[in-house]
């Protein structure tokens, strides 16, 4: 992609019961329409999101394009100093099920909402990267949860997918709250309208 100098903007978030947040993302072409726009003001929500990953799903629309800023958590993890990659029409091909791994989980399109999850700690991983050069890679560790996690945007799941039934049941009147608008954020959203 050419370097390109846009108006960046800062895109509302959309909240659990968008339905556009439930929908299997399409793939995309090097085509499609602002697609450069598009990832710089990803890059824009997510920074002022205080986020480490953004899935198209998550600001309305149904492809396939993450944004993933490590970077931002390279004091305690120094292994991802400088870690700010796209990955465009994502797919998790596989998962190594012989080790998994419980870590706490939130999400900007569930505000206040952080539920215990349990991932494969290693997944292999195909996408094309912002040049439409493909990847395929065994990723492993953190970034193994923090893909699992935006890629299930893509699939239309969310991480409270992932947890028990009685976990669920106990978060139920928050869920609810969420899709009444009723929650307080520190940035930009989009709730569902009633």
């Amino acid at each position: 992609m050419s370097i390109i100098n846009y108006q960046k903007v800062v895109l509302p978030i959309y909240i659990y019961g968008q339905p556009v947040l439930r929908k299997v993302a399409e793939d995309i072409t090097p085509d499609y329409p602002q697609l450069e726009q598009l990832i710089a003001d990803m890059w824009e929500t997510l920074a002022e999101s205080e986020g480490i990953g953004l899935a198209a799903p998550q600001i309305g629309k149904s492809i396939r394009v993450v944004v993933i800023d490590l970077d931002v958590l390279s004091d305690d993890m120094p292994e991802y100093k400088d870690f700010r990659r796209v990955f465009i029409n994502a797919h998790i091909v596989e998962k190594d099920e012989t080790q998994t791994d419980t870590s706490e989980e939130g999400c900007l399109s569930l505000p206040a909402i952080h539920e215990k999850v349990v991932r494969p700690t290693r997944i292999r991983v195909q996408w094309m990267d912002e040049e439409f050069q493909a990847h395929d890679e065994w990723i492993e560790g953190y970034l193994a949860r923090v893909m699992q996690h935006e890629f299930d945007h893509l699939e239309g799941h969310m991480f409270i997918d992932h947890i028990s039934p009685l976990r669920k049941q106990l978060i139920k009147s928050k869920l609810k709250a969420l899709t009444l608008g009723r929650y307080r954020c520190g940035y930009k959203t989009k709730p569902v309208r009633r």
